[in-house]
Protein backbone atom coordinates (compact mmCIF):
# COMPACT_ATOMS: atom_id res chain seq x y z
CA UNK A 1 0.00 0.00 0.00
CA UNK A 2 1.07 3.96 -0.52
CA UNK A 3 1.47 5.95 2.51
CA UNK A 4 -1.01 8.23 3.30
CA UNK A 5 -1.29 11.52 1.86
CA UNK A 6 -2.24 14.99 2.06
CA UNK A 7 -5.86 16.57 2.12
CA UNK A 8 -7.06 12.47 2.71
CA UNK A 9 -10.75 13.64 3.56
CA UNK A 10 -10.88 16.15 1.01
CA UNK A 11 -9.63 13.88 -1.79
CA UNK A 12 -11.93 11.21 -0.92
CA UNK A 13 -15.10 13.42 -1.17
CA UNK A 14 -15.76 11.58 -4.29
CA UNK A 15 -17.04 13.68 -7.77
CA UNK A 16 -20.63 14.21 -6.39
CA UNK A 17 -20.24 15.05 -2.60
CA UNK A 18 -17.53 17.76 -3.98
CA UNK A 19 -19.97 19.13 -5.99
CA UNK A 20 -22.43 19.53 -3.73
CA UNK A 21 -20.64 21.27 -1.01
CA UNK A 22 -19.30 23.51 -4.74
CA UNK A 23 -22.60 24.15 -4.72
CA UNK A 24 -23.40 24.91 -0.96
CA UNK A 25 -19.92 27.09 -0.98
CA UNK A 26 -18.15 24.78 1.78
CA UNK A 27 -15.01 24.39 -0.42
CA UNK A 28 -14.05 26.25 -3.51
CA UNK A 29 -12.64 24.62 -6.84
CA UNK A 30 -9.12 26.24 -6.00
CA UNK A 31 -9.09 24.08 -2.65
CA UNK A 32 -9.98 20.62 -4.52
CA UNK A 33 -7.53 21.48 -7.09
CA UNK A 34 -4.90 22.33 -4.82
CA UNK A 35 -5.49 18.91 -2.68
CA UNK A 36 -5.34 16.85 -6.01
CA UNK A 37 -1.97 18.74 -6.77
CA UNK A 38 -0.48 18.45 -3.38
CA UNK A 39 -1.40 14.73 -3.62
CA UNK A 40 -0.22 13.96 -6.85
CA UNK A 41 3.19 15.67 -5.82
CA UNK A 42 2.91 13.61 -2.71
CA UNK A 43 2.48 10.17 -4.01
CA UNK A 44 2.74 10.24 -7.62
CA UNK A 45 6.40 9.48 -7.55
CA UNK A 46 5.60 6.36 -6.14
CA UNK A 47 2.25 5.34 -8.30
CA UNK A 48 3.48 7.12 -11.84
CA UNK A 49 -0.07 7.29 -12.82
CA UNK A 50 0.40 11.00 -14.37
CA UNK A 51 2.40 11.41 -17.37
CA UNK A 52 1.86 14.87 -17.65
CA UNK A 53 0.70 17.46 -15.03
CA UNK A 54 -1.14 20.67 -16.06
CA UNK A 55 -0.53 22.46 -12.26
CA UNK A 56 -1.07 26.47 -13.70
CA UNK A 57 -3.39 25.95 -16.46
CA UNK A 58 -5.72 24.03 -13.79
CA UNK A 59 -5.40 26.57 -10.82
CA UNK A 60 -6.24 29.50 -13.24
CA UNK A 61 -9.55 26.95 -14.35
CA UNK A 62 -9.94 26.79 -10.51
CA UNK A 63 -10.23 30.48 -10.25
CA UNK A 64 -11.84 31.18 -13.08
CA UNK A 65 -14.79 28.33 -11.85
CA UNK A 66 -14.62 29.90 -8.35
CA UNK A 67 -15.74 33.27 -9.93
CA UNK A 68 -18.63 32.05 -12.28
CA UNK A 69 -19.92 30.39 -8.95
CA UNK A 70 -19.46 33.25 -7.19
CA UNK A 71 -21.37 35.10 -10.14
CA UNK A 72 -24.20 32.70 -10.33
CA UNK A 73 -22.95 31.57 -13.35
CA UNK A 74 -22.19 27.54 -12.39
CA UNK A 75 -22.48 25.68 -15.28
CA UNK A 76 -23.14 22.46 -13.42
CA UNK A 77 -22.33 19.49 -11.26
CA UNK A 78 -19.00 19.33 -12.94
CA UNK A 79 -18.20 22.97 -12.51
CA UNK A 80 -14.80 23.63 -10.06
CA UNK A 81 -14.47 19.16 -10.42
CA UNK A 82 -10.88 18.36 -10.87
CA UNK A 83 -10.56 15.38 -13.60
CA UNK A 84 -7.87 13.83 -15.42
CA UNK A 85 -7.24 12.28 -19.15
CA UNK A 86 -6.13 9.19 -20.39
CA UNK A 87 -2.60 10.24 -22.46
CA UNK A 88 -4.64 8.40 -25.88
CA UNK A 89 -6.92 11.87 -26.11
CA UNK A 90 -6.56 15.14 -27.77
CA UNK A 91 -6.04 17.90 -24.97
CA UNK A 92 -6.01 21.15 -27.45
CA UNK A 93 -2.37 22.48 -27.82
CA UNK A 94 -0.63 19.82 -26.10
CA UNK A 95 1.57 16.67 -26.93
CA UNK A 96 -0.40 13.34 -26.83
CA UNK A 97 2.01 10.58 -25.93
CA UNK A 98 -0.46 7.26 -26.30
CA UNK A 99 2.35 5.69 -24.24
CA UNK A 100 4.51 5.59 -26.79
CA UNK A 101 8.24 5.94 -26.90
CA UNK A 102 7.96 9.50 -28.52
CA UNK A 103 4.66 11.97 -28.80
CA UNK A 104 2.46 10.36 -31.18
CA UNK A 105 0.62 14.07 -31.61
CA UNK A 106 3.38 16.78 -31.01
CA UNK A 107 1.03 19.27 -30.56
CA UNK A 108 -3.37 18.49 -30.28
CA UNK A 109 -4.82 21.16 -32.93
CA UNK A 110 -7.91 20.96 -30.63
CA UNK A 111 -9.66 18.95 -27.59
CA UNK A 112 -11.35 15.97 -28.15
CA UNK A 113 -15.01 16.13 -28.16
CA UNK A 114 -15.29 14.07 -24.53
CA UNK A 115 -12.39 17.08 -23.13
CA UNK A 116 -14.32 19.78 -24.99
CA UNK A 117 -17.16 19.08 -23.37
CA UNK A 118 -15.71 18.47 -19.73
CA UNK A 119 -14.15 21.97 -20.32
CA UNK A 120 -17.15 23.42 -21.40
CA UNK A 121 -19.00 21.93 -18.23
CA UNK A 122 -16.74 23.99 -16.10
CA UNK A 123 -14.82 20.61 -15.27
CA UNK A 124 -11.05 21.04 -14.78
CA UNK A 125 -8.61 19.23 -16.60
CA UNK A 126 -5.38 18.43 -13.96
CA UNK A 127 -3.56 16.58 -16.58
CA UNK A 128 -2.39 13.10 -18.76
CA UNK A 129 -2.57 9.89 -17.43
CA UNK A 130 -0.56 7.12 -18.06
CA UNK A 131 -1.33 3.84 -19.83
CA UNK A 132 -0.03 0.41 -21.45
CA UNK A 133 1.75 1.72 -24.60
CA UNK A 134 -0.73 2.59 -27.56
CA UNK A 135 -3.68 1.37 -24.97
CA UNK A 136 -2.71 -2.12 -26.21
CA UNK A 137 -1.89 -4.14 -23.19
CA UNK A 138 -3.99 -5.12 -19.77
CA UNK A 139 -1.20 -4.32 -17.42
CA UNK A 140 0.10 -0.24 -17.59
CA UNK A 141 3.70 -1.65 -17.61
CA UNK A 142 5.04 0.98 -19.78
CA UNK A 143 8.17 0.17 -21.29
CA UNK A 144 9.10 4.03 -22.15
CA UNK A 145 7.54 5.84 -19.45
CA UNK A 146 7.71 2.98 -16.42
CA UNK A 147 4.96 1.17 -14.47
CA UNK A 148 1.90 2.19 -13.06
CA UNK A 149 1.87 0.92 -9.71
CA UNK A 150 -1.68 -0.42 -8.16
CA UNK A 151 -2.59 1.81 -5.35
CA UNK A 152 -3.58 -1.15 -3.09
CA UNK A 153 -0.15 -2.77 -3.40
CA UNK A 154 2.26 -1.73 -5.40
CA UNK A 155 3.84 -4.54 -6.58
CA UNK A 156 0.79 -5.36 -8.55
CA UNK A 157 -0.54 -3.50 -11.65
CA UNK A 158 -3.48 -1.69 -11.88
CA UNK A 159 -4.99 -3.11 -14.86
CA UNK A 160 -5.05 -1.67 -18.53
CA UNK A 161 -4.52 -0.09 -20.41
CA UNK A 162 -6.56 2.70 -18.65
CA UNK A 163 -4.30 2.08 -15.72
CA UNK A 164 -2.85 5.59 -15.06
CA UNK A 165 -6.52 6.46 -14.81
CA UNK A 166 -7.29 4.43 -11.95
CA UNK A 167 -4.46 4.30 -10.27
CA UNK A 168 -5.29 8.07 -10.01
CA UNK A 169 -9.05 7.91 -9.26
CA UNK A 170 -8.37 5.28 -6.76
CA UNK A 171 -5.96 6.97 -4.76
CA UNK A 172 -7.58 10.40 -4.57
CA UNK A 173 -5.51 11.67 -7.15
CA UNK A 174 -8.69 12.95 -9.31
CA UNK A 175 -12.01 12.94 -8.69
CA UNK A 176 -12.89 11.18 -12.12
CA UNK A 177 -10.91 10.36 -15.19
CA UNK A 178 -11.34 9.64 -18.73
CA UNK A 179 -10.34 6.08 -20.15
CA UNK A 180 -11.05 4.40 -23.44
CA UNK A 181 -12.03 1.08 -23.53
CA UNK A 182 -11.01 -1.46 -26.87
CA UNK A 183 -11.02 -5.07 -25.10
CA UNK A 184 -11.74 -4.39 -21.34
CA UNK A 185 -9.60 -1.28 -20.73
CA UNK A 186 -11.48 0.99 -18.44
CA UNK A 187 -13.39 -1.91 -16.48
CA UNK A 188 -10.01 -4.12 -15.98
CA UNK A 189 -8.27 -1.40 -14.04
CA UNK A 190 -11.56 -0.38 -12.14
CA UNK A 191 -12.05 -3.68 -11.29
CA UNK A 192 -8.60 -4.28 -9.79
CA UNK A 193 -8.11 -0.64 -8.48
CA UNK A 194 -11.68 -1.06 -6.74
CA UNK A 195 -13.72 2.11 -8.38
CA UNK A 196 -16.17 2.42 -10.93
CA UNK A 197 -15.65 1.98 -14.66
CA UNK A 198 -18.47 2.57 -17.29
CA UNK A 199 -17.81 1.47 -21.08
CA UNK A 200 -20.82 2.75 -22.65
CA UNK A 201 -22.74 1.90 -25.27
CA UNK A 202 -20.75 1.94 -29.16
CA UNK A 203 -21.46 5.30 -30.19
CA UNK A 204 -23.19 6.43 -26.76
CA UNK A 205 -19.94 8.79 -26.39
CA UNK A 206 -17.88 10.33 -29.54
CA UNK A 207 -14.18 8.93 -29.94
CA UNK A 208 -13.34 12.15 -32.18
CA UNK A 209 -9.88 13.31 -30.92
CA UNK A 210 -9.08 9.74 -29.46
CA UNK A 211 -6.00 7.80 -31.01
CA UNK A 212 -8.04 4.01 -32.19
CA UNK A 213 -6.19 1.08 -31.32
CA UNK A 214 -9.56 -0.97 -32.76
CA UNK A 215 -12.03 0.76 -34.93
CA UNK A 216 -14.97 -1.08 -34.10
CA UNK A 217 -14.37 -2.02 -30.96
CA UNK A 218 -12.83 1.27 -29.21
CA UNK A 219 -15.25 3.22 -26.81
CA UNK A 220 -14.75 5.59 -24.41
CA UNK A 221 -15.94 6.53 -21.18
CA UNK A 222 -15.74 7.52 -16.97
CA UNK A 223 -14.02 6.35 -14.16
CA UNK A 224 -14.76 7.50 -10.85
CA UNK A 225 -15.07 6.49 -7.13
CA UNK A 226 -18.31 5.92 -7.33
CA UNK A 227 -21.86 5.01 -8.99
CA UNK A 228 -23.15 8.62 -9.23
CA UNK A 229 -20.26 10.22 -10.07
CA UNK A 230 -19.96 7.91 -13.09
CA UNK A 231 -23.55 9.36 -13.97
CA UNK A 232 -22.67 12.42 -13.62
CA UNK A 233 -19.95 12.80 -16.15
CA UNK A 234 -21.30 10.20 -18.24
CA UNK A 235 -24.61 13.13 -18.83
CA UNK A 236 -21.69 15.79 -19.68
CA UNK A 237 -19.72 13.34 -22.53
CA UNK A 238 -22.00 11.61 -24.19
CA UNK A 239 -24.14 12.64 -27.47
CA UNK A 240 -24.09 13.52 -30.60
CA UNK A 241 -20.81 14.95 -32.82
CA UNK A 242 -20.74 15.70 -36.35
CA UNK A 243 -17.14 15.27 -36.02
CA UNK A 244 -17.91 11.41 -35.10
CA UNK A 245 -20.14 9.63 -37.56
CA UNK A 246 -20.35 6.72 -35.34
CA UNK A 247 -21.89 8.97 -32.49
CA UNK A 248 -25.34 8.10 -31.82
CA UNK A 249 -27.99 10.55 -32.09
CA UNK A 250 -29.94 9.45 -29.37
CA UNK A 251 -30.55 11.76 -26.42
CA UNK A 252 -28.84 11.63 -23.38
CA UNK A 253 -30.96 11.04 -20.64
CA UNK A 254 -30.54 12.57 -16.91
CA UNK A 255 -28.82 9.41 -15.70
CA UNK A 256 -27.88 11.29 -11.97
CA UNK A 257 -31.68 11.82 -11.37
CA UNK A 258 -32.93 8.13 -11.72
CA UNK A 259 -30.64 6.96 -9.39
CA UNK A 260 -33.00 8.70 -6.79
CA UNK A 261 -35.83 5.78 -7.06
CA UNK A 262 -38.26 5.54 -3.92
CA UNK A 263 -38.66 1.98 -4.81
CA UNK A 264 -39.15 -0.22 -1.73
CA UNK A 265 -37.43 -2.67 -2.12
CA UNK A 266 -34.69 -0.37 -4.35
CA UNK A 267 -34.22 -2.61 -6.84
CA UNK A 268 -37.94 -4.26 -6.72
CA UNK A 269 -39.17 -5.02 -10.59
CA UNK A 270 -35.17 -5.32 -11.51
CA UNK A 271 -34.53 -9.03 -13.55
CA UNK A 272 -30.76 -9.87 -13.32
CA UNK A 273 -29.56 -12.82 -15.34
CA UNK A 274 -26.55 -14.71 -13.93
CA UNK A 275 -24.83 -16.93 -16.67
CA UNK A 276 -24.20 -19.97 -16.21
CA UNK A 277 -20.53 -21.80 -17.00
CA UNK A 278 -18.05 -19.10 -18.74
CA UNK A 279 -17.56 -16.15 -16.87
CA UNK A 280 -17.98 -18.22 -13.24
CA UNK A 281 -16.18 -21.35 -14.01
CA UNK A 282 -12.92 -19.55 -15.16
CA UNK A 283 -12.65 -17.20 -12.21
CA UNK A 284 -10.57 -17.62 -9.15
CA UNK A 285 -12.82 -19.57 -6.45
CA UNK A 286 -12.26 -16.37 -4.15
CA UNK A 287 -13.12 -14.17 -6.95
CA UNK A 288 -16.44 -15.91 -7.74
CA UNK A 289 -17.31 -16.35 -4.54
CA UNK A 290 -17.13 -12.44 -3.53
CA UNK A 291 -18.93 -11.92 -6.86
CA UNK A 292 -21.90 -14.77 -5.92
CA UNK A 293 -22.22 -12.78 -2.60
CA UNK A 294 -22.81 -9.55 -4.15
CA UNK A 295 -24.79 -11.23 -6.65
CA UNK A 296 -26.91 -12.21 -2.92
CA UNK A 297 -26.94 -8.75 -2.00
CA UNK A 298 -28.98 -7.40 -5.60
CA UNK A 299 -31.81 -10.56 -4.87
CA UNK A 300 -31.95 -8.96 -1.21
CA UNK A 301 -32.46 -5.19 -2.32
CA UNK A 302 -35.18 -7.22 -4.42
CA UNK A 303 -33.99 -7.84 -7.89
CA UNK A 304 -35.22 -11.21 -9.39
CA UNK A 305 -32.27 -12.93 -9.97
CA UNK A 306 -32.53 -16.28 -12.24
CA UNK A 307 -29.59 -18.25 -14.64
CA UNK A 308 -29.30 -17.68 -18.03
CA UNK A 309 -27.73 -19.28 -20.71
CA UNK A 310 -24.72 -17.40 -22.97
CA UNK A 311 -23.42 -20.31 -25.07
CA UNK A 312 -21.90 -18.59 -27.58
CA UNK A 313 -20.26 -16.08 -25.70
CA UNK A 314 -16.85 -18.47 -25.17
CA UNK A 315 -16.42 -18.60 -28.60
CA UNK A 316 -16.83 -14.40 -28.76
CA UNK A 317 -13.70 -14.37 -27.13
CA UNK A 318 -11.07 -15.18 -29.98
CA UNK A 319 -13.58 -13.41 -32.21
CA UNK A 320 -12.74 -10.38 -30.80
CA UNK A 321 -9.10 -11.12 -30.45
CA UNK A 322 -8.97 -11.68 -34.02
CA UNK A 323 -11.02 -8.26 -34.99
CA UNK A 324 -8.55 -6.26 -32.36
CA UNK A 325 -5.32 -7.78 -33.97
CA UNK A 326 -6.54 -7.05 -37.35
CA UNK A 327 -7.77 -3.68 -36.61
CA UNK A 328 -4.87 -2.85 -34.73
CA UNK A 329 -2.10 -3.52 -37.15
CA UNK A 330 -3.84 -1.35 -39.74
CA UNK A 331 -3.89 1.47 -37.38
CA UNK A 332 0.09 0.50 -37.18
CA UNK A 333 1.19 -0.14 -40.55
CA UNK A 334 2.75 2.74 -41.57
CA UNK A 335 4.29 3.32 -38.41
CA UNK A 336 5.59 0.16 -37.43
CA UNK A 337 7.17 -0.47 -40.63
CA UNK A 338 8.88 2.89 -40.52
CA UNK A 339 9.91 2.54 -36.96
CA UNK A 340 9.58 -0.57 -35.28
CA UNK A 341 12.44 -0.19 -32.67
CA UNK A 342 10.13 2.34 -31.52
CA UNK A 343 7.76 -0.41 -29.92
CA UNK A 344 8.31 -2.21 -26.46
CA UNK A 345 8.68 -6.05 -26.98
CA UNK A 346 5.27 -7.00 -26.11
CA UNK A 347 3.22 -4.25 -28.32
CA UNK A 348 5.25 -5.03 -31.26
CA UNK A 349 4.38 -8.56 -31.14
CA UNK A 350 0.80 -8.51 -31.13
CA UNK A 351 1.04 -6.27 -34.26
CA UNK A 352 3.06 -8.50 -36.18
CA UNK A 353 0.88 -11.18 -35.05
CA UNK A 354 -1.93 -8.93 -36.39
CA UNK A 355 -0.18 -8.60 -39.73
CA UNK A 356 -0.96 -12.53 -40.27
CA UNK A 357 -4.66 -12.67 -40.24
CA UNK A 358 -6.45 -13.70 -42.85
CA UNK A 359 -8.93 -11.69 -44.25
CA UNK A 360 -10.91 -14.64 -44.26
CA UNK A 361 -10.76 -15.12 -40.35
CA UNK A 362 -11.31 -11.32 -39.95
CA UNK A 363 -14.44 -11.42 -41.91
CA UNK A 364 -15.36 -14.82 -40.34
CA UNK A 365 -15.11 -13.21 -36.46
CA UNK A 366 -17.46 -10.10 -37.81
CA UNK A 367 -19.87 -13.54 -38.44
CA UNK A 368 -19.51 -14.71 -35.55
CA UNK A 369 -19.88 -10.69 -33.49
CA UNK A 370 -23.50 -10.77 -35.39
CA UNK A 371 -24.43 -14.24 -33.67
CA UNK A 372 -22.81 -13.09 -30.20
CA UNK A 373 -24.80 -9.47 -30.67
CA UNK A 374 -28.02 -11.76 -31.63
CA UNK A 375 -28.07 -14.45 -28.49
CA UNK A 376 -26.79 -11.38 -25.96
CA UNK A 377 -30.06 -9.54 -27.39
CA UNK A 378 -32.22 -12.48 -26.97
CA UNK A 379 -30.93 -12.83 -23.36
CA UNK A 380 -31.32 -9.22 -22.60
CA UNK A 381 -35.14 -9.50 -23.59
CA UNK A 382 -35.83 -11.71 -20.66
CA UNK A 383 -34.09 -10.31 -18.22
CA UNK A 384 -32.85 -6.16 -17.43
CA UNK A 385 -28.88 -6.86 -16.98
CA UNK A 386 -26.67 -9.84 -16.34
CA UNK A 387 -24.10 -9.90 -13.40
CA UNK A 388 -20.71 -11.57 -13.68
CA UNK A 389 -16.67 -11.54 -12.94
CA UNK A 390 -15.51 -8.05 -14.25
CA UNK A 391 -11.66 -10.16 -14.28
CA UNK A 392 -11.47 -13.65 -13.47
CA UNK A 393 -8.68 -12.28 -10.52
CA UNK A 394 -7.68 -9.69 -8.39
CA UNK A 395 -4.41 -7.39 -10.09
CA UNK A 396 -1.47 -9.20 -10.91
CA UNK A 397 1.99 -8.82 -10.39
CA UNK A 398 3.87 -6.30 -12.31
CA UNK A 399 5.60 -7.95 -15.17
CA UNK A 400 7.00 -6.41 -18.45
CA UNK A 401 7.46 -10.33 -19.91
CA UNK A 402 5.73 -10.53 -23.32
CA UNK A 403 5.62 -14.26 -24.06
CA UNK A 404 5.14 -17.22 -21.73
CA UNK A 405 2.51 -18.24 -18.44
CA UNK A 406 2.73 -14.49 -17.19
CA UNK A 407 1.21 -12.97 -20.84
CA UNK A 408 -1.26 -15.83 -20.39
CA UNK A 409 -2.38 -14.75 -17.63
CA UNK A 410 -2.79 -11.24 -18.63
CA UNK A 411 -4.37 -12.42 -21.57
CA UNK A 412 -7.19 -14.12 -19.49
CA UNK A 413 -8.05 -10.71 -17.94
CA UNK A 414 -9.77 -9.86 -20.93
CA UNK A 415 -12.04 -12.94 -21.15
CA UNK A 416 -15.19 -11.46 -19.29
CA UNK A 417 -14.59 -7.99 -20.85
CA UNK A 418 -13.73 -8.34 -24.53
CA UNK A 419 -17.43 -9.80 -25.53
CA UNK A 420 -19.12 -6.87 -24.64
CA UNK A 421 -16.61 -4.96 -26.61
CA UNK A 422 -17.51 -7.39 -29.54
CA UNK A 423 -21.08 -6.61 -29.45
CA UNK A 424 -20.92 -2.88 -28.03
CA UNK A 425 -23.45 -3.45 -25.34
CA UNK A 426 -22.69 -0.77 -22.02
CA UNK A 427 -21.12 -2.72 -19.51
CA UNK A 428 -20.21 -1.43 -15.94
CA UNK A 429 -17.54 -2.96 -13.45
CA UNK A 430 -17.91 -1.68 -9.60
CA UNK A 431 -15.89 -2.58 -6.28
CA UNK A 432 -17.52 -5.93 -4.52
CA UNK A 433 -16.00 -6.78 -2.37
CA UNK A 434 -12.00 -7.90 -1.64
CA UNK A 435 -9.63 -10.71 -1.53
CA UNK A 436 -7.87 -12.11 1.56
CA UNK A 437 -4.94 -10.29 0.70
CA UNK A 438 -6.83 -6.89 0.60
CA UNK A 439 -7.09 -6.46 -3.07
CA UNK A 440 -10.34 -5.38 -4.60
CA UNK A 441 -12.59 -7.38 -7.02
CA UNK A 442 -15.30 -6.07 -9.42
CA UNK A 443 -18.60 -6.99 -10.39
CA UNK A 444 -19.44 -6.30 -14.44
CA UNK A 445 -23.10 -5.31 -15.15
CA UNK A 446 -23.98 -5.61 -18.77
CA UNK A 447 -27.34 -4.27 -20.54
CA UNK A 448 -28.95 -3.53 -23.65
CA UNK A 449 -27.93 -0.73 -25.85
CA UNK A 450 -28.18 2.65 -24.41
CA UNK A 451 -29.49 1.42 -21.38
CA UNK A 452 -26.60 2.54 -18.85
CA UNK A 453 -29.19 4.26 -17.03
CA UNK A 454 -30.45 0.88 -16.00
CA UNK A 455 -27.28 -0.81 -15.05
CA UNK A 456 -26.12 2.85 -12.76
CA UNK A 457 -29.39 2.43 -11.47
CA UNK A 458 -28.88 -1.17 -10.58
CA UNK A 459 -25.20 -0.56 -8.91
CA UNK A 460 -26.21 2.52 -6.95
CA UNK A 461 -28.21 0.85 -4.07
CA UNK A 462 -25.50 -2.08 -4.37
CA UNK A 463 -22.92 -0.03 -3.70
CA UNK A 464 -24.90 1.63 -0.75
CA UNK A 465 -25.66 -1.88 0.64
CA UNK A 466 -21.99 -2.89 0.55
CA UNK A 467 -20.60 -0.18 2.47
CA UNK A 468 -17.23 -0.21 0.41
CA UNK A 469 -16.75 3.51 -0.58
CA UNK A 470 -15.31 4.56 2.69
CA UNK A 471 -12.57 2.31 2.43
CA UNK A 472 -9.23 3.88 0.97
CA UNK A 473 -5.82 2.46 -0.28
CA UNK A 474 -3.94 4.26 1.92
CA UNK A 475 -5.58 3.04 4.85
Amino acid sequence: MIPAGPHEDLAFLGLAEASRQLAEGRVSAVALTEAMLARIEALDGTLNAYLAVEADAALAAARESDARRASGRARGPLDGIPIAVKDAIWRAGRPMTVGAKRPVVERAPENATVVARLEAAGAIILGATNLHEFAYGVTSVNPHHGPVRNPWATDRNPGGSSGGSGAAVAAGLAYGALGTDTGGSIRIPASVCGIVGLKPTYGRVSRHGVFPLAWSLDHVGPMTRRVEDAALMLEVIAGADPADPTASRRPVPAYASRLARSVNPPLAGLRVGVPRGFFFDRAEPEVAGIVRAAIDRLAALGAAVREVSLPKHEASVPAALLVLLAEAAAVHARRLAEAPGDYGEDVRARLEQGRLVPASDYIAAQRARAVVRRELAEVLRVVDCIAMPTTPTAAGPLSEGATGPADAARRAMTHFTRPFNLTGFPALSMPCGFTAEGLPVGLQLVGRPFEEGTLLAAAAPLEAALGLTARRPTA
